[in-house]
């Protein structure tokens, strides 16, 4: 990369910069040439974008940040900014006009042709995060009353503004969605065939207030690669490509990670996020746990007198209290996944909680064996071993029920259940755990 931007310096302001910086950058993907931009001086960025081809550019500019775009946007030739920004794809110009100062953002906005702009100003109106944030206006449109001739003659004239043209999306006079014919149904039907004879008048859409991972969801169940995005009176709204969800997908699971973790999901990417913000984002969950984790202790000052009379005891605390905090982890993670993606819901509560309960006994019996076999290896003997076995399937089990309860009841109650789960089956299962331990310990050691 470096010795591209070198060769790429020497070049940009000579006379026929554009011919050689095309030759120079022939073999580079959009994404490779937006990387190389960003090594460039904010001088060389701006000649760079305009000296690229128009289309080109704006395939670069897609894969920049909206700071930087509206940066080159700002500094380059206003004729070429303007031709740049009305063929950028609308999700992505709404993103940049959200993203910077409104001031900056009615600059850009009084660019755009009228129409074109109440578009764009109706796709800014959804809430971050729902369907209709992510839709862009870029797709081909027909209505039923067309032949199959008519609408590949539409296609061959807009479809080069298109997001993609893998399918034909039939609207009535209203603007209402009637059905989505694919490219390949045009293709093999006849050319005198009306749309209204392909369309089924079933089409598979998401509602534009609907959560991104719902459309996401969708779009994966049925294989597409873009879901319609529709009003509430079914008017046809924009698309959601597949490339655009990908990222979603991405961004959600990240999410999912970081709460799972005990902390709330970062706004930016680690690296641009400040010390400040991470710090704000985990102490108030921290500072939660840690109280919490003084029943555990006073669970443990309770019981100080069977400790005093069987110091062994303190040996295994540790051992079998990571043992459920694992296996809780392990349901968590798995039912919360679950749970996003669609593969249960609410309804599956008891099914799930069978499932776990019966996995967790046979987990539970796996590790209090290995238990039992631990304590005997440390030349434990008498009762003290089976204590640590059986407290060890209780424990197992007690967080396996636990973990598979409080992500269904979080979830029906609008929680997210990922940012939850995880610190609280941690303080359920050393609290509870102590508890069983100690319970079990007094009975099986005949201690008073």
């Amino acid at each position: 990369m470096h010795n591209i931007v070198q060769e790429l310096r020497s070049v940009l302001f000579a006379p026929n910069s554009s011919e050689l910086v095309k030759e120079l950058i022939s073999p580079l993907q959009p994404y490779d040439l937006a990387q190389l931009l960003l090594e460039l001086e904010n001088r060389e960025q701006v000649q760079f974008i305009e000296v690229l081809p128009l289309e080109q550019a704006v395939e670069v500019l897609e894969y920049l940040e909206p700071e930087v775009q509206y940066r080159l946007l700002h500094h380059a030739d206003e004729e070429r900014a303007k031709e740049l920004l009305q063929i950028l794809p609308s999700d992505t110009t709404v993103d940049l006009l959200l993203a910077i100062h409104p001031n900056q953002a009615q600059v850009l906005r009084g660019w755009l042709p009228e129409e074109y702009g109440k578009l764009i100003d109706n796709l800014m109106t959804f809430p971050e995060n729902t369907a209709g944030s992510l839709a862009t206006v870029d797709y081909v449109a027909a209505r039923a009353g067309w032949t199959v001739e008519q609408t590949l003659a539409h296609i061959r004239k807009v479809g080069k503004d298109a997001e993609l043209i893998s399918y034909v999306y039939v609207l009535n006079p209203r603007g209402q969605l009637i059905d989505v014919v694919s490219i390949k149904e045009l293709i093999l039907a006849s050319p005198q065939t009306k749309l209204s004879e392909l369309v089924s008048k079933n089409p598979i859409s998401v509602r534009a207030d609907s959560d991104q991972e719902e459309a996401a969801r969708l779009l994966s169940q049925y294989d597409f690669l873009a879901i319609p995005v529709v009003a509430h009176d079914n008017r046809m709204v924009g698309i959601i490509s597949v490339d655009d969800l990908v990222d979603v997908i991405q961004d959600e699971a990240t999410e999912d990670i970081q709460k799972l973790g005990g902390s709330e999901p970062l706004p930016e990417a680690y690296l641009k996020t400040p010390i400040g913000t991470i710090f704000r984002k985990r102490v108030s969950w921290l500072l939660l746990l840690f109280l919490a984790q003084g029943i555990t202790g006073s669970i443990m000052e309770r019981y100080s007198e069977v400790l005093s009379q069987v110091i062994a005891l303190t040996f295994f605390i540790p051992l079998l209290i990571d043992a459920g905090g694992n296996a809780g982890s392990q349901t968590v993670a798995t039912l919360v996944r679950a749970l996003a993606i669609g593969e249960i819901t609410v309804k599956d509560t008891w099914k799930a909680l069978r499932k776990e309960v019966v996995t967790g006994i046979l987990l539970g019996t796996v590790v209090g064996a290995a238990a039992f076999l631990r304590t005997r290896i440390m030349g434990v003997t008498g009762n003290l071993s089976h204590v640590v076995a059986l407290s060890a399937l209780f424990i197992v089990t007690w967080a396996s029920t636990m973990a598979a309860l409080l992500p269904m009841l979080l979830h029906k109650l609008k929680v997210d259940p990922a940012i939850v789960s995880g610190p609280v089956i941690t303080t359920l299962v050393d609290a509870v755990g102590i508890f069983g331990y100690f319970t079990i310990a007094r009975l099986l050691l005949g201690i008073g």
